[in-house]
């Protein structure tokens, strides 16, 4: 990896009032000095269109050796996105399509889908309900261009629940399980969790509610035994990790912390009551407000279906108002967008719409800080020394102009690598 200097940079950090531009020096894809100065080793040389990507002058010597530099001309620079509720393998709206289809259709799809989440400024991103070893190593060699990857590998469904995709009319066979499995019982719990840790999942997904495009189950009732999420998360600990659970009602969300669970993907219908208890349990929350608003506002265009629709409606109105009941519980919120099918081009338009709950200092630690310790990353998310370089240098001061952060351009860096501007 080559250096980078990043010149005349105000760091966005939350909580901190602006200051003065500042120099970020990258040596080796990580932060290696913050402040004014730091580049004065080197010979800058002529810089322009640092915002967009645009750097004039190659790499230039001096006391730091040679660097390339880019010239932020005073605009915000903040840590790359991360995306705790991210679907590559999420091709269609319909289950049944993406059990079905080619596995080697999907991962292509798949590719596409994740290269475009790198090029929006989304550095890391957490794949719950998708992806495979296989994918997961073509990243590592570079065959594709993608953020940092991690994923739990399919969801985990009962029969009858969110991830079973079966047309109850016409039955038939599970699919190919790159997205779900149907798993009953608690014995073959055990052996599909111990499985999927040993081909290296971040994390575990259950699926212990209804959901919105899954066509039988109820919204709000609980799915799974007690003794089957039990298992999953002795499992998932046992291997120093964690279970996350896809859940919005206020039994379902209780029934899966009262079991162990420790992240709560939607939880678009909480209560204080179950809000207060994430908090005292130390669970958190991934509000998946993208979702809801592109299936109301495109919904006929991706075929989801009147039951999908009716489903919707009962989340879409609540999501907002659950963000709120959280924060003032004392639940860590992260950030996530749960976008399937065509609906993945609206990734930003989930900032837009945590920005309008929490405004942008908050929204942008949920998307970054926050995300990263929820995945338990402890070197990525924040602007500081001896992190990973991932960064975006916005093309003015985030916070006179908020907007910036979900329809603006910008430079997307990634371990010290410019990769493109945004579109």
């Amino acid at each position: 990896m080559g250096n980078l200097l990043i010149a005349n940079a105000r760091v966005f950090t939350a909580g901190v009032p602006d200051a003065e531009p500042v120099d970020v020096l990258i040596k080796d894809g990580r932060i290696a000095a913050i402040g004014p100065g730091v580049g004065n080793g080197l010979s800058h040389g002529e810089t322009r269109g640092g915002a967009h990507g645009e750097t004039h002058g190659g790499a230039h010597g001096g006391a730091h050796g040679e660097a390339q530099v880019l010239d932020a001309r005073g605009a915000s620079v903040t840590p790359g996105l991360l995306d705790a509720h991210c679907h590559a393998y999420g091709v269609s709206l319909s289950l049944d399509e993406m059990e079905h289809w080619p596995l080697s259709l999907i991962a292509l799809k798949a590719a596409r889908r994740l290269e475009a989440a790198l090029r929006r400024g989304f550095t890391t991103v957490r794949d719950v309900g998708g992806g495979d070893p296989g994918l997961a190593q073509a990243i590592r060699e570079g065959l594709l261009r993608s953020p940092r990857y991690l994923y739990t590998g399919p969801a985990l469904s009962q029969t009858g629940g969110h991830g079973d995709g079966r047309d109850p009319l016409l039955g038939g066979t599970p699919g190919c399980g790159c997205c779900t499995n149907v798993i009953d019982g608690p014995d073959r719990m055990r052996v599909r969790v111990r499985e999927l840790l040993w081909q290296g999942a971040h994390a575990i997904k259950l699926l212990t509610s209804g959901g919105v495009v899954s066509p039988a189950d109820p919204l709000a009732i609980p799915q799974f035994s007690p003794a089957e999420i039990q298992v999953a998360v002795e499992e998932a600990t046992r291997r120093g990790t964690y279970v996350t659970a896809h859940a919005y009602s206020p039994a379902a969300i209780k029934h899966s912390v009262e079991n162990g669970v420790r992240c709560i993907e939607h939880g678009n219908l909480l209560d204080e009551e179950t809000a207060a208890m994430m908090a005292a349990a130390g669970a958190s929350l991934i509000p998946t407000l993208a979702a809801y608003d592109a299936m109301d506002r495109r919904g006929d265009q991706v075929g989801l279906t009147p039951v999908g629709r009716e489903k919707n409606t009962q989340v879409l109105a609540a999501g907002k108002e659950a963000v709120k009941i959280a924060r003032a519980a004392g639940v860590r919120i992260g950030f996530g967008t749960d976008l399937m099918g065509a609906l993945e081009d609206e990734q930003l338009q989930g900032l837009r719409l945590q920005c309008e709950v929490e405004g942008i200092e908050r929204t942008l630690e949920a998307a970054t800080a926050t995300n990263a310790a929820i995945f338990g990353l402890s070197d990525v998310g924040r602007v500081q020394e001896g992190f990973v370089a991932d960064l975006l240098v916005f093309t003015g001061n985030l916070r006179e102009q908020p907007e910036l952060l979900w329809e603006g351009r910008r430079t997307v860096i990634q371990a010290g690598e410019i990769v493109s501007p945004c579109c």
